[in-house]
This record gives C-alpha cells, structure tokens and sequence, in this order.
C-alpha cells in the first residue's frame, strides 16, 4: 500500500501563486507516476487529471493550466509538488495526489486538499 498526504492548500488571491506538496509513504518502491487531479465546485463535475510527472521525469499539464502550473518530484524524499502560479477563480477544487503503482490496486490516492482563489 502506499500513502499519500497532501499540504499546502488554502486561500489565496487572484493572479497569487500556491505551492502543494504531497510525499508518499509505504510501498514507495512500486509507485510509477505521481500526479494531481482536482475536483472543481460545480454539482456534477468531474476530477480531472491537472499534471503527472513519470519515473522518468516526463510531465503532462493540461492545457488549462499550462505556462501557470508546473509539477515536480523528489524522488529521494517520495515527494511530488504542484507549483500553481497567476491562479484564477476557476482553479478553485479539491486537489488531489495520486499515484499510479505496480501494486494493486495500481493507483492509490490522497485525501485531497482545498485550494480557493478568490479576493
């Protein structure tokens, strides 16, 4: 099993920047990619996949977000990290680490922490 707790979330103003961090415990050594998803508010929506960075280093951001956020991982302290900059109201969700792992059941996720972006 692995164990992800996430911090760093909180209130914070239009065009401000925020910084999550979320460090893996447990079954690290099985753990592939690492990433962020994040649930926005409104009834029905979806989590949606914001950025994952591989063993390897590769990143993937969506679009929304691209040129304001970037992912990052210390790979010797298990520790994955989501810098969010020039944040807008529409960044506000839960944001939530997630790993993919060769250990069933091969994805395993954080609690979630609440970021709000508003004045």
């Amino acid at each position: 099993q692995v164990h992800l707790v996430e911090s760093g979330g909180g209130l914070v103003q239009p065009g401000g920047s925020l910084k999550l961090s979320c460090a893996a415990s447990g079954s690290v050594h099985n753990i592939n990619a690492m990433g962020w998803y994040r649930q926005l508010q409104a009834p029905g929506d979806q989590r949606e996949l914001v950025a994952a960075i591989t063993s390897s280093g590769f990143t993937n951001i969506i679009p929304s977000v691209k040129g304001r956020f970037s992912i990052s991982r210390d790979f010797a302290n298990n520790t994955v990290y989501l810098q969010m900059n020039m944040v807008k109201p529409e960044d506000t969700a839960v944001y939530y680490c997630w790993c993919s792992s060769s250990e069933k059941p091969n994805e395993f996720w954080g609690q979630g922490t609440q970021v709000t972006v508003s004045s």
